[in-house]
């Protein structure tokens, strides 16, 4: 299937004619990987200066861990965890991004000059597809069977790339009847959350049949555990797989790589690209 040219969000086209690469902006205490590490203004500040020089095309700033068993954080506090940096990197001329599951921290970061909501629980909230729509902002629409505290208690699917193929189709028709247009929606599979390692590994390696949706496709397998269970490696061990992981995944279909390390991802799809395009 032919590749979406562009998503647009908040009045700003980004475009698809080469890999999207998402840098990770943790603003939080206790992420899996680098949590703690940057949850600090100067450290923010710093990390966003990084990701830009490194060549990220979208800064996705979070302020409410998602990693397995986590407990989710009061509004107030996410608010004040995520906003310094959004509106650092808005100021820097970023295409910004807000991690996010609550209408009132989309709407503050939306107000703030963000362009995209990228929702781990997907778009099942009335509220945070209003937000969405009246914006004109982008959305990534997640697929995560329960929640960050549960998700990886035994996950059973009957078919995990069919199931999720289709939860995702339901989101856009969901996204298409709020009044987010086409263009702003994006799907991600959910890497990670909610899968066992099998579970993921069948998604990376099946994401044509994500694509077939007709969206652009988000991928994040950023040091993630279904890695350290294939070479038996903790997190930062893991950019190796990492990179193979984005590979695979561009050349399966997606469009957009959520990481944390920008440049070593973005020499690995720069690369991809540029072998893709000599192919027939």
């Amino acid at each position: 299937m032919e590749r979406q040219a562009r998503i647009v969000g908040a009045g700003r086209a980004l475009p698809l004619d080469r890999p999207v690469v998402m840098g990770i902006v943790n603003a939080t205490p206790d992420s899996f990987h680098d949590g703690g590490r940057y949850n600090d203004p100067v450290g923010l500040t710093r990390r966003i200066d990084a990701l830009i020089d490194e060549g990220a095309d979208i800064i996705d700033v979070g302020g409410e861990s998602t990693r397995p068993h986590a407990r989710p954080v009061p509004g107030d506090v996410e608010l004040g965890r995520v906003m310094p940096a959004i509106e650092h990197a808005v100021e820097a001329g970023a295409f910004v991004s807000v991690d996010t599951r609550k209408a009132t921290v989309a709407m503050a970061a939306v107000e703030a000059g963000a362009h995209m909501v990228n929702s781990v629980s997907g778009i099942g909230d009335d509220d945070l597809r209003a937000v969405v729509a009246d914006a004109g902002a982008a959305v990534v629409t997640m697929h995560m069977r329960g929640e960050p505290g549960t998700m990886q208690d035994d996950p059973r699917y009957d078919d995990v790339v069919s199931e999720v193929r289709d939860h995702l189709a339901g989101e856009v028709a969901l996204a298409l009847g709020s009044g987010i247009r086409r263009e702003c929606i994006v799907v991600d599979p959910g890497i990670g959350f909610g899968k066992t390692a099998e579970h993921n590994l069948l998604l990376l390696g099946h994401l044509g049949e994500i694509a077939s949706i007709g969206q652009p496709v988000l991928v994040g397998p950023s040091r993630k555990s279904f890695i350290g269970a294939v070479l038996d490696l903790p997190p930062e061990e893991r950019l190796e797989g990492t990179l193979a992981a984005c590979v695979v995944a561009y050349l399966g279909g997606a469009s957009v790589f959520r990481v944390h390390d920008v440049a070593a991802a973005r020499r690995a799809l720069d690369v991809a690209h540029a072998i893709m395009k000599g192919m027939p």
